[in-house]
């Protein structure tokens, strides 16, 4: 084993802790190795063997102690403590990962916003201070960085709301050879000047509301309006495929309401009015024979071409006597027909059997 021989992680927390990583599981597979540590740059070396060990998950795979001066050099041996494997001289200094800001305040004026902090009691010209912030509708984080301890930023929408969050950076290669920042300080979420609990629903403007309401409400009436139009049309459909059936109670009225559908009573009652409508159409077909009968007579003593004269008149006035009879058995019509030299008048809703 020799100086840089293999990689560790060395982070000086606030130069107050130091924390010594290494790969135990590929560096030393086999064994349990030990550390030692010393702070100075004498050649006389007073060695320290670290109590405070860090375990993946069995072995040694880190140690944990406190930071003595800006000088420091490590060992690594074997189980024993007595083969050196790896040793490495350095500067505590370059190794320093800030804590996070303390008593961070946020200061508003209208669109610009301020933020600072405590000013660190060491190294404060090696620190930056970063601002990070996005609305919710930002899918990454905007950064700001200023020197140690305050930063501005302009140009927000007294609308939205923020999420902000600070930390600490050490400024490289000049003060460290490795890029470390401190931790994120607390997040906290503003709108338009005034702290808030959360930005969940302080994004939603009264006017995105009833945009919001109105995209869901016109695509309800719209589809109502849609489905009205096809039952309205499935209506008219079922009424030309499938025509209603009258009810027999509105034509037959009196049968219904004055004898609760009584068939036979309501014949009974009904049966003069047949009656009377029988004798209507029969008169003039009784009263035409017996006329025709007396024609005959007196006819019968005439000469023979009187004959043909008599008996085409009684054909016509036999015809007078069924046009009697149809004319009683059919309403009028404003349509006439012809049929064999007779006139006879027609409705739409009716035939003639002849």
């Amino acid at each position: 084993g020799g100086e840089n021989v293999i990689n560790t992680t060395i982070i000086n927390f606030n130069n107050e802790k130091m924390q010594i990583t290494w790969a135990t599981r590929k560096l030393f597979p086999n064994e349990n190795v030990s550390f030692f540590y010393t702070f100075g740059e004498g050649k006389r070396k007073d060695w320290k063997p670290c109590t405070t060990y860090l375990l993946d998950p069995d072995y040694n795979s880190g140690c944990l102690f406190k930071t003595e001066g800006p000088t420091l050099s490590i060992s690594i041996r074997n189980s024993n403590g007595i083969e050196e494997l790896f040793s490495k001289n350095l500067k505590a200094d370059f190794y320093i990962k800030p804590s996070p800001p303390e008593n961070v305040t946020f200061f508003w004026n209208e669109d610009t916003l301020t933020v600072s902090c405590n000013k660190p009691k060491r190294n404060a010209r090696c620190l930056k201070l970063e601002l990070q912030y996005k609305n919710k509708f930002d899918k990454e984080w905007q950064s700001r960085i200023s020197q140690c301890c305050s930063v501005g930023e302009q140009g927000f929408d007294p609308r939205k709301c923020y999420s902000f969050r600070v930390r600490l950076k050490r400024q490289v290669p000049s003060c460290n050879v490795v890029n470390y920042s401190s931790d994120w300080e607390a997040e906290t979420f503003w709108m338009n000047g005034t702290l808030r609990d959360s930005c969940d629903d302080d994004d939603i403007t009264p006017q995105s509301k009833t945009g919001i309401v109105l995209s869901f409400l016109l695509p309800v009436l719209l589809m109502m309006l849609v489905l009205l139009i096809l039952l309205c049309k499935w209506q008219r459909v079922q009424m030309s495929v499938l025509p209603a059936i009258p009810d027999p109670k509105y034509p037959f009225a009196d049968l219904f309401n004055d004898h609760n559908g009584n068939l036979q009573e309501w014949l009974d009652k009904n049966d003069h009015v047949v009656l009377q409508t029988k004798l209507d159409c029969e008169e003039p077909e009784s009263i035409t024979e017996a006329e025709s009968q007396e024609e005959d007579g007196k006819n019968s003593d005439k000469q023979r071409p009187l004959e043909k004269i008599s008996t085409f008149s009684g054909a016509a006035e036999n015809n007078d006597g069924k046009e009697a009879e149809i004319s009683c058995l059919i309403p009028a019509s404003n349509t006439a027909a012809s049929f064999a030299g007779f006139q006879v008048l027609m409705n739409d809703d009716m035939y003639v059997m002849l």
